[in-house]
């Protein structure tokens, strides 16, 4: 039979899978002599044998019973004695960190008559009725799924079990093993809550892990002014800075410092009240850092001078603080290179190239909370989480707006710029959901007033309502009415050594899609190696522009046509110039006009005259993406192409006679999926260069963007110096899904609904798109070793797809400017998982 249970002292093969975060924290700690509640841990095993069976799992019951037998011998106490009752807490934990996400119950063992006996034993009635009044509170909310606001901390015991009473209709459960058997089953079932799931969504987290639930004897922090509870961070996990950094209440339990109920103290202010605890708090503090070799998020106790640990787990931390706590503990000698490399999460460095506030800018400052996640952003006041989802996700800029959050809020947070709470301090759940999250996050602000009723709020002097438009500045705890301009951020030493790092590692080379002198500009600032797709199309808008480029498309003739791109190439020439300038010495693939014709002309509706509705109505294609786009346009008017390559030859002789340094020029047609298409255009680009600049070194290559491109990669080959996967496209052709049609419909159902685990649009679709890659990248070097292969699809900056890229041996990925770094670090830890060499195990849960 599969055993379930463990306790904390017991040795288990299973580790984190088994036992969950919290779980092996709270067993690795007990083992290094921490001072840790005794307890036992239910397994994952145990909560997916609950999940596949509907509610039963055979045995449970009885090693449940066990283990609490050996609970009541290690502490002298019987659990449900109503004379000097056992309690204990009931925590969630699953395998992979989850903060605020899933259920836990403190104080259960507690009834009518043993509430009057911890009283006696304690000499202390306004403690033990605080203890069963937040059982009641806690266990109504989470067992029976009684509303949060039901109930307020000012109740009392009476007036919280008549609120129970009421909304279930039935008695608060006297029994102390119904009262576990219940919690525990709660703790199972909110593995599967609607947070929890719109969590694992948001961070790709298996929805077949399960939780652990962990069994812990309690401890108090709110027995008197002795007491206390608390959270504390080894280091600060905002910016990494070594210190006493974390916070504490007295006389509270956990759940009050968390839930942001109550605003709490500085841990520093500890010392002076409990110093012999705050001392051997900050020992263990160090030793566990030691240990774990990462910075930790310790959950303390102290109960009548005594200090307890409730938990240890590696802390949640912005981009910043993850960046120099990898940099500082290599310095220290605690971690190698290469582990500093693959702790930092390249989705969080996107937190440090947001923007800030423009300090130049005038601004009035209404009012002044704790600065809880760093970064800058301005939205329209919303005051609930579903409102918040609803706008964000329709593109509009929001801050939600709240007294605290809970973890019900996931939903809105996700969707919003930044959060603003009236209550709450750093640890507190909307602080950490931010920072993970990489948005700002004013918490605590106390001259903030919400009222929900009236959807309006008081930010200090002002009455705003929902809808107006205010500023936060996570970094300083800043709260400003209006919208404050905001600047790009500064990227530091650390950043930079971090990347450093990475170059030295990674064998893929990082390039940047960029259209413009200044997007080529700032990606080179962040260390694209070149360009990777320029997108010729958007030279042609503009006020001077697009009038001649529909000049040409409504032209009844080729030299009507021709006409007109004469006076297009200069724009053209111009803007590759800067580009060229820009990427000086690096390669940049151009690829030649892509859209349509009918793009550049407007509705029907809005046509200026005749002729123009007649050539409207001849362009219509019921399905564009599909019709004539791409190289069919460069083959039936290669007029165009022709424009195009004379410009680029133009430019880069234009740049080189300047003395700039030669580009290193890759000319790329689009939408192939026949050899001849290749063929042809290949003729024309070398006839036009010939013509234009005889000397300049150059390549002609096309975009696989197309299956049957993929699969005739080999015949391709022939006439190709380079493929790039248009990721983009492919991913529309191969899975038969229109991106826009897609977004929003019926993808959000199979998201929701699990068909499919991640967005294909998002995540390269490894098992299809990229089969049909790994296909054209064989055949493509069969026929021509030394063929250039990259790619310039937006999932050239996700990751996994990096990872992947990677592993089918592209040279190569290309994504937008701001990517480049997490690009950078992707393609680094891509070679480290190859090697093995990126094995990192975090602590706690």
């Amino acid at each position: 039979m599969t055993r379930y249970v463990y306790d904390f002292d017991e040795p288990s093969d299973g580790g984190r899978d088994l036992l969950g975060g919290k779980g092996v924290g709270l067993a690795e700690m007990t083992q290094l002599g921490v001072p840790v509640p005794a307890g036992f841990t239910i397994t994952t095993d145990a909560c997916r044998a609950y999940m596949a069976s509907g509610g039963e799992v055979e045995g449970l019951d009885e090693e449940v019973a066990e283990h609490i037998e050996r609970l009541e011998e290690h502490t002298g106490k019987r659990f449900g004695d109503p004379a000097e009752p056992l309690l204990v807490s009931v925590r969630s934990g699953a395998a992979v960190s989850m903060p605020g996400m899933m259920d836990s119950i403190l104080n259960v063992g507690l009834n009518d008559e043993s509430v009057a006996g911890l009283a006696r034993s304690t000499g202390n009635e306004e403690f033990a009725r605080d203890c069963y009044r937040r059982l009641i509170q806690m266990f109504g909310e989470t067992v029976d799924g009684i509303p949060h606001e039901s109930f307020s901390v000012d109740d009392t015991v009476e007036q919280a079990r008549e609120i129970y009473e009421r909304e279930t209709g039935h008695g608060f459960p006297q029994d102390a093993r119904d009262q576990l058997q219940r919690a525990v089953t709660a703790v199972f079932d909110s593995w599967n809550s609607s947070r929890a799931q719109v969590y694992r969504r948001t961070y790709g987290i298996a929805d077949d892990l399960g939780t652990a639930v962990n069994i812990v004897q309690m401890v108090f922090g709110n027995k008197g002014e002795g007491s206390a509870t608390g959270v504390a961070f080894t280091r600060d996990p905002s910016t990494g800075e070594q210190g006493v950094y974390g916070e504490y209440l007295v006389n509270a339990q956990g759940e009050d410092v968390v839930a942001g109920t109550r605003t709490p103290q500085p841990l520093a202010e500890l010392r002076g009240r409990l110093p012999e605890a705050y001392d051997q708090l900050l020992e263990t503090m160090a030793a566990l850092e030691r240990h774990y070799r990462d910075m930790q998020d310790i959950e303390f106790t102290v109960e009548e001078g005594h200090l307890y640990l409730l938990q240890t787990r590696t802390a949640k931390r912005t981009a910043a603080a993850a960046i120099k706590c990898a940099v500082d503990m290599t310095a220290e000698g605690l971690i190698e290179r290469d582990e500093a490399v693959a702790r930092i999460d390249p989705i969080q460095l996107d937190q440090l190239l947001h923007p800030r506030l423009d300090e130049s800018a005038k601004f009035e400052v209404a009012a002044q909370g704790l600065n809880a996640s760093p970064g800058a952003a301005s939205g329209k006041i919303v005051l609930d989480a579903d409102t918040a989802a609803e706008r964000g996700k329709s593109g509009e800029a929001v801050i939600l707006v709240r007294w605290e959050t809970t973890p019900d809020d996931i939903h809105g947070l996700i969707q919003a710029q930044g959060v603003l709470t009236a209550h709450g301090g750093m640890t507190s759940h909307a602080a950490v959901v931010a920072r993970g999250m990489g948005k700002p996050c004013v918490a605590g602000c106390e001259d903030l007033d919400v009222d929900s009723r009236t959807k309006s709020v008081r930010i200090g002097r002002q009455q705003l309502r929902e809808g107006d438009v205010i500023t936060i500045d996570g970094g300083t705890g800043r709260v400003i009415v209006g919208e404050v301009p905001l600047v790009p951020p500064a990227i530091n030493e650390d950043f930079e050594t971090i990347l450093e790092w990475a170059d030295d590692l990674r064998r893929l080379k990082v390039r940047a899609n960029a259209d413009n002198a200044e997007d080529a500009a700032k990606a080179r600032e962040f260390g694209a190696q070149g360009i990777g797709l320029c997108r010729t199309e958007h030279m042609f808008f503009g006020e001077e522009r697009l009038p001649v480029m529909q000049e040409m498309i409504l032209a009844g003739d080729e030299a009507g046509r021709r006409d007109a791109l004469d006076r297009l190439l200069p724009f053209q020439q111009s803007d590759f110039e800067g580009i060229f300038e820009a990427m000086a010495g690096l390669p940049v693939t151009i690829r030649v006009l892509d859209p349509p014709l009918h793009e550049f002309l407007p509705d029907e509706s809005e046509a200026t005259d005749e002729r123009m509705r007649r050539r409207i109505r001849q362009l219509h294609e019921d399905n564009p993406m599909l019709g004539t786009r791409g190289c069919r346009l460069g083959l039936q008017w290669p007029e165009i192409y022709e424009m195009q390559v004379r410009a680029i030859a133009r430019a880069a002789t234009a740049v080189l006679e300047r003395g700039g340094e030669p580009p290193l020029v890759e000319i790329m047609h689009p939408l192939v999926g026949f050899r001849e298409e290749l063929r042809r255009l290949r003729e024309l680009t070398e006839r036009v260069m010939e013509e234009e600049a005889p000397e300049l070194e150059y390549l002609c290559g096309t975009m696989i963007e197309l299956p049957r491109a993929a699969l005739r990669a080999d015949e391709i080959a022939e006439v190709a110096d380079f493929f790039s996967f248009g990721t983009n496209d492919l991913t529309q052709t191969a899975l038969g899904m229109s991106r826009d049609d897609a977004e929003g419909k019926f993808l959000t159902f199979y998201l929701e609904d699990g068909v499919l685990e991640r967005n294909p649009f998002e995540v390269l679709d490894q098992d299809g798109v990229g089969e049909l890659m790994r296909i054209a990248v064989g055949r493509g070097r069969e026929t021509r070793p030394e063929i250039k292969l990259g790619i310039c699809g937006e999932h050239g900056g996700e990751p996994s797809s990096v990872e992947f890229c990677h592993r089918i041996g592209l040279d190569y990925v290309s994504c937008s400017p701001y990517r480049v770094p997490l690009a950078r670090l992707a393609a680094a830890q891509a070679v480290l998982h190859e090697a093995n060499r990126a094995e990192y195990v975090q602590a706690g849960g």
